[in-house]
């Protein structure tokens, strides 16, 4: 006991020089390493079931924790939370594709104040730029290539020879922050980290994160001769079927909720471990605390030095939620309460877990604790008592499909869910089924997918997802008027939700109903003033019916909101010329040219005809020779040519 003692006397000594170090010494560089879907037990330190070297040597010689707790089992509200100590409800990025909180301070803001280089890079869509986390770091590298099923994702290599190179040229003290994405479903397995058994592939992902990971410290130690305060965790765990989820997000079991965390500073964090349930939010703090910095305002975390140097510490309750089961398939949201022992989870029928007596949360305790689900229940209500903060959504195209090649299928719909929806503890088969379908469809199995969709939507004629994607997969499968119909009760279940509304609106136009498109992109730029897609899509319908003058400054609208974007310059010049503004046509179809490849857009006849109209013949002849069959004008671009006596360059081939 002596001994004990004194270890945790010379730890604690060690930690208050440590925050006191800025006021005698440079402060020190900070590494934050996060791995996206890592579990803990997929770790060598933890389990002893996979061979992670890097990050078990990590965890030895730093303070570990192998049972730390996210807020939500989802990449971006997790990540918000670790970087602003806030919850979910708080920062309101709640689930993937939505906003930071515009006044939310980062990490980075606070070190980049106090005179840190700070650089991020990141490896997977939901953390792109877009979504606010880029607050604070100078420099931000989301340039992410497109990977399995056109995901947009970076693999390990690639992010870690990027934040080296970015590292050799940093001028201390710096903050760096490294994301891996790659244990993120779908796995592949790597041919140099060959694992055996049901996980192997999941488990060869981790190690190959794991290479790398040792890979980043190497180079951090070429280039810092001082020691780094480094910080490893996950955003959220995996589910290989427990409880009858796969992934994450559904649910708010340990599987998915428990993450690996470990802080290390050689010479001022002394070895150990800890079982407490530290919470992300607590990230921050810590950081900060051992920086001898004050802690970011508001922040709900707590500092966890008093762990670090070996003394008792109690932390707050984590309150866990998911709001995936509502904003995806229009079931009951889940939000639970976790302590060291309990968790109550509160769902439509609530659950509650001894998770000493029960680690696996098999056995429902809350016939036989019935005091304690009470307590509980009183406390979670207290927790969510304040109203939370407005969710918002970027306006930029392609989101939704970005987030959903990555599995993440939540439409755009906020609003709060209503009494009365299904548990989804009741609706684990049909979760199943809709993404059974949903594989089908990115399999190209269009018919097939609608099929299963319906299967579906027999039992569950208002579930969301199935309405959307049955709608989108017809729409693949050339049948817009099949499509419109499943839109139209997608848009009647959410109205406020932009994508269904867009989705909806394509579909109409192709189905050769321009002037209810233009209603629904209507309804879009209300919801979404400045999706420049939809002014654009707008103005083409208005345009359809014969409306040109008010089609003009629906695509004004879109090229002031996108002014690099050809094809809406393209679109503005034809409504121009279709009013009789040729030279204000002209301007546009050049500055279009200058964009891009004229072939894309179609237009090099359109272009040529313009410029011979105001006498510029020399400029016009090069554009009606590359005109082809399809473009617009394409006859009298081959007239115009005739009478220069010049043989069209298409037809040699050319």
């Amino acid at each position: 006991m002596v001994g004990r003692a004194i270890a945790r006397l010379l730890a604690a000594i060690l930690l208050v020089a440590a925050c006191d170090a800025h006021r005698s010494q440079p402060r020190p560089s900070v590494l934050l390493i996060t791995v996206d879907t890592l579990r803990p037990d997929a770790l060598g330190w933890v389990a002893g079931l996979n061979a992670t070297p890097a990050i078990d040597a990590l965890a030895r010689e730093g303070f570990a924790f192998f049972a730390a707790v996210t807020p939500t089992p989802l990449t971006l509200p997790a990540h918000a939370s670790l970087m602003t100590s806030l919850l979910p409800r708080r920062h309101a990025a709640r689930e993937n594709g939505q906003l930071l909180l515009p006044d939310a301070t980062t990490l980075a803001e606070r070190l980049a104040l106090e005179g840190y280089d700070t650089a991020a890079f990141v490896s997977g869509f939901p953390l792109r730029a877009t979504f606010g986390l880029d607050r604070g770091f100078t420099h931000y590298d989301d340039a992410l290539p497109r990977g399995p099923r056109g995901a947009l994702e970076r693999r390990a290599d690639a992010t870690t020879e990027r934040a080296l190179s970015w590292l050799r040229h940093a001028r201390p003290p710096w903050f760096l922050w490294v994301h891996y994405f790659d244990p993120h479903d779908p796995y592949e397995p790597h041919a140099d980290f060959p694992r055996s058994g049901p996980r192997s592939a999941y488990w060869s992902e981790v190690a190959y994160v794991d290479h790398w990971i040792g890979r980043l410290r190497r180079g951090v130690e070429e280039v810092e001769a001082k020691p780094v305060l480094t910080v490893l965790a996950a955003d959220h765990g995996e589910s290989f079927g427990e409880h009858g989820e796969t992934t994450h997000g559904f649910f708010l079991y340990d599987t998915t909720v428990l993450v690996p965390l470990i802080f290390h500073w050689p010479g001022r964090i002394a070895p150990g471990t800890s079982a407490l349930p530290a919470r992300l939010i607590d990230v921050a703090p810590t950081v900060l605390a051992l920086l001898g910095s004050p802690p970011l305002p508001g922040g709900e975390g707590t500092s966890l030095l008093p762990t670090l140097a070996g003394e008792p510490q109690e932390l707050a309750p984590a309150l866990l939620e998911t709001l995936h089961p509502w904003l995806t398939y229009g079931w009951a949201p889940l939000v639970a309460l976790r302590t060291a022992r309990w968790k109550l989870i509160d769902a439509p029928r609530v659950e509650l877990y001894d998770l000493v007596r029960d680690p696996g949360e098999n056995h429902d305790a809350s016939d036989a604790e019935a005091t304690m689900r009470a307590d509980l229940r009183t406390k979670l209500a207290g927790a969510v008592s304040e109203p939370a903060a407005a969710t918002r959504r970027p306006e930029e195209e392609g989101v939704r499909a970005a987030l959903a090649a990555l599995g993440y299928l939540a439409p755009a719909g906020d609003r709060d869910p209503p009494p009365g929806l299904a548990d989804p503890k009741d609706r684990v088969a049909e979760r199943r089924d809709a993404l059974a379908a949903e594989a089908l469809a990115r399999a190209g199995r269009y018919r097939e997918a609608v099929a299963a969709f319906d299967a579906l939507l027999a039992n569950d004629p208002n579930n969301r997802f199935a309405l959307l994607r049955s709608g989108l997969a017809l729409q693949s499968a050339g049948d817009p008027a099949g499509a419109a119909m499943r839109l139209e009760r997608a848009v009647a279940v959410d109205p406020e939700d932009a994508d269904a509304r867009d989705a909806f609106a394509d579909a109409l136009m192709r189905s050769e109903h321009p002037g209810r498109a233009a209603e629904e992109w209507r309804e879009v730029v209300r919801l979404q003033p400045r999706r420049a897609r939809a002014w654009a899509n707008l103005g083409t319908a208005l345009a359809a019916v014969g409306r040109a003058a008010d089609a003009l400054p629906a695509l004004a609208r879109a090229a002031a909101l996108a002014p690099a974007d050809p094809e809406i310059l393209a679109s503005v010049a034809l409504t121009e010329r279709a009013l009789g503004e040729n030279r204000a046509a002209l301007e546009h179809l050049q500055a279009a040219a200058a964009l891009g490849p004229p072939d894309r857009f179609r237009l090099a006849a359109t272009l040529g005809l313009l410029l011979r109209g105001i006498g510029r013949d020399a400029e016009a002849r090069p554009w009606l020779e590359r005109a082809r069959p399809g473009d617009l004008d394409f006859e009298a671009a081959q007239d115009a040519l005739a009478k220069f006596s010049l043989e069209p360059a298409w037809r040699d081939g050319s």
